[in-house]
């Protein structure tokens, strides 16, 4: 399944695509990979994007914790396992 949700003040594209054996969430952070840090507590994750000498921060509900986090192109990627 595929659910588009947006999050924060400036309203950042997310989706989750719903798999048998996993859940997908990703976010359109248009950062580079060393400009974004992930930290997962149980089902949420908090986001903090780097950005010309500031800060971004902003937190995505998950399924459940997450089993794997990454950033390739500006897409902030998170795998849920079931």
């Amino acid at each position: 399944m595929n659910q588009p949700q947006h999050t924060g003040r400036t309203e950042r594209f997310v989706r989750r695509y719903d798999y048998d054996d996993e859940t997908v969430v990703a976010a359109d952070v248009d950062a580079d990979e060393d400009a974004v840090t992930v930290d997962t507590v149980d089902g949420t994750a908090i986001v903090v994007v780097e950005r010309d000498g500031g800060e971004e921060e902003f937190e995505l509900e998950l399924p459940g914790p997450a089993a794997n986090v990454d950033t390739q192109n500006g897409v902030l990627t998170i795998r849920i396992s079931q």
